[in-house]
């Protein structure tokens, strides 16, 4: 039988212990974050004081736990601890540390620094939020959205912009909202990209430099990501080609359990764990899958890029690419990292995505060179 008074002392030292998780893993969301990105920040010190206030809870009530158990009991209680408080801190934390994003700069590096013709603007997006970019005028009569990927800005991809804009592209790369000088709150999983990205395109229309009918996206990591949902509900962005796009929703990550048996089930579930958290922190509504995305976009036509060093883009892009009819094209990267490809094979990255960028817009049809 239980000792008398006991079961009280083990619940309020179960409510301490989930208690602690649930605040340390705010503050792992946000001191770590904004420490690396921001410094000496306001919301630095907040997060190391929650992350501080975490861990004392989690001591006083996993010490309580150990305590209360009797000894044999005790073999069980700290593995059940160490995996509540992972799942916990894991699940909170990333939720935390992607709708409380720390300030990102533009920096000083423009594209006259690599000798293009471009101009600052800004346009709002349908729900009032004012968007920041430049703009390389187009020579051909089309342009590509160029998107960043999560915590970064604008400069970001411009080297990719430049090689776009040596084609004659036309280049509007993008400060994602809450990003470098756009003004709204940053979402690091990509779930305002339909918005953003469809008010990108609406600012090219406006562009007497570029034909309605020659507007592409094109985007790296989260911007990737952005890139593709965004075309499913935009028909006038007429090609896509995403670098490094894995996932946004817990749904995208399905294959795990098939690659990786019980492993890959653990991590789904705690995927649906922590983007049920993060639907629950911001005002975003999540997004439909990348698997039904491409698959709505179609005939449009879509290029995955994945690298060849990280296994689950590789299995993403195969994954998103299963569910397509024909229009979805995929180049694994050998020898490459996260959105590094231009950097490792610049001579094909440049081939291989202006050629497909030329043929999904029809270019030659359309009677326009660079």
């Amino acid at each position: 039988m239980e000792r008398a008074g006991a079961r009280p002392r083990i619940v309020g030292a179960s409510l301490l212990f989930c208690a602690g998780c649930l605040v340390l893993g705010v503050g792992i969301g946000l001191g770590p974050p904004y420490l690396a990105k921001a410094g000496i920040h306001p919301v630095t010190f907040i997060g190391i004081a929650v992350l501080a206030a975490g861990l004392v809870l989690l001591a006083l009530g996993g010490v309580a736990l150990v305590r209360l158990a009797r000894s044999w009991r005790r073999i069980l209680v700290v593995p059940v601890l160490l995996a509540m408080l992972a799942t916990a801190t894991l699940s909170v934390g990333q939720a935390v540390a992607a709708t409380n994003v720390p300030p990102t700069t533009v920096g000083s590096i423009t594209p006259a620094d690599r000798g293009l013709t471009f101009a600052e603007v800004t346009f709002p997006t349908a729900d009032g939020v004012v968007l920041a970019g430049w703009y390389i005028p187009s020579r051909n009569h089309a342009a590509v959205v160029l998107l960043h990927g999560a915590g970064s800005t604008r400069s970001s991809p411009l080297d990719h912009a430049v090689v776009l804009a040596r084609h004659g592209y036309g280049v509007l790369l993008v400060d994602a909202r809450g990003h470098g000088r756009s003004h709204g709150r940053a979402m690091d999983f990509g779930w305002y990209g339909d918005q953003d990205v469809a008010a990108a395109v609406s600012f090219l229309q406006t562009r007497p430099d570029v034909d309605d009918d020659l507007i592409a996206a094109a985007g790296l990591s989260m911007g990737g990501e952005e890139a593709i949902g965004a075309a499913a509900g935009d028909r006038r962005i007429r090609a896509v080609v995403a670098e490094g796009a894995t996932h946004r929703v817990a749904a995208d990550r399905a294959w795990l359990s098939d690659e990786y048996g019980w492993r890959g089930t653990l991590q789904e579930g705690l995927d649906r764990l922590t983007y049920s958290i993060t639907g629950l922190l911001t005002g975003a509504d999540p997004p439909r899958t990348l698997r039904d995305t491409v698959d709505a976009t179609a005939p449009r036509k879509v290029l995955l890029i994945a690298a060849d060093d990280r296994a689950d883009e590789g299995n993403a892009g195969r994954y998103i690419q299963s569910a397509a009819t024909g229009n979805v094209d995929l180049w694994i990267v050998p020898g490459t990292g996260h959105t590094d490809a231009l950097r490792t094979h610049p001579r094909e990255w440049e081939q291989r995505v202006t050629a497909f960028l030329s043929t999904a817009l029809d270019l030659e049809g359309n009677k326009v060179s660079p």
